[in-house]
């Protein structure tokens, strides 16, 4: 029988504990199910010791990062400065990797990518790999992590394919934001097509459509409603990415708006309807 089947994904779990409250109180309401832990973050033995035991249907993955904060590596020369911070944006990330003689690059990439696996790996099991700012979207860098998730037998990885959709919300497509996430949608959906070969090469399986990167920044219960009515097809699994926040002293901004997406009842209706099994990659 053909099935839908829906993941609701916290990114930048482990990030800070704000990024691990936000997955403690979520998980409870039966929509977040699933959580990919950042290596590198400030918080991740928090998340590890502490959120973890309390979540224990949660299916975590890899939040792949040589974006944000320090390497777990020393010596990576192409990705961070003297003291180990990362220091490369996704564009010049993207840049290096188009370089065929940067063999070097890649090859700290993985390392760096390998350690971020291994520490994860002590605590938890996984079953998929992120990253973020999608770096692992970049076609040479995908092969890599493509080639570790088949090593660690990891099954599943992230691949970036949004559908068209657009919410009944004027303020939100008159923010600047709005037409630079359209053009990262563009930009990833061109990934896809060549990384679902490479995805097919090592045998592993993906989702097939992401919500979250059009409304990035903006995310909310509607781009998740919106995003799945988007999707009519009998048989598709489609991953929605959030980057939800709880803070202590009761800051509201766009993540606590994603955190609050884990809390609505209403929204977990309106997905059971639309016919997909709410679940996550170990399910």
């Amino acid at each position: 029988m053909a099935e839908k089947k829906f993941i609701l994904n916290a990114d930048d779990f482990g990030m800070s504990e704000a990024f691990n409250r936000a997955v403690l109180e979520g998980y409870p309401s039966g929509i977040l199910k699933s959580a990919s832990l950042v290596a590198n973050g400030e918080a991740f033995k928090e998340a590890c010791e502490n959120v973890l035991p309390a979540c224990p249907g949660l299916g975590v993955g890899v939040h792949l990062n040589i974006i944000e904060g320090k390497s777990l590596c020393t010596n990576l020369d192409r990705l961070t400065d003297n003291d180990g911070n990362f220091n490369n944006s996704f564009g010049s990330l993207l840049l290096k990797s188009l370089n065929t003689k940067n063999n070097i690059f890649l090859e700290q990439v993985e390392k760096e990518f390998r350690a971020q696996i291994e520490e994860v790996l002590k605590y938890t099991k996984v079953d998929h790999i992120d990253s973020h700012v999608h770096v692992h979207s970049i076609p040479r860098i995908f092969d890599i992590v493509c080639k570790l998730a088949v090593e660690y037998k990891i099954p599943q990885v992230r691949t970036q394919f949004e559908k068209p959709y657009i919410i009944p919300d004027v303020h939100r497509h008159l923010n600047f934001k709005y037409p630079v996430n359209l053009i990262k949608v563009l930009l990833l959906n061109i990934f896809t097509l060549t990384n679902i070969h490479i995805v097919q090469k090592y045998n592993l399986k993906t989702n097939d459509y992401l919500i979250g990167v059009a409304y990035t920044s903006m995310m909310n219960s509607l781009a998740v409603s919106y995003g799945l009515m988007a999707v009519n097809q009998q048989e598709a699994v489609v991953e929605a990415l959030i980057h939800p926040c709880r803070y202590d002293d009761g800051t509201i901004d766009n993540h606590f708006a994603e955190f609050q997406i884990t809390k609505n009842l209403k929204l977990k209706d309106k997905i059971e309807k639309l016919g997909f099994q709410i679940t996550n990659y170990v399910e």
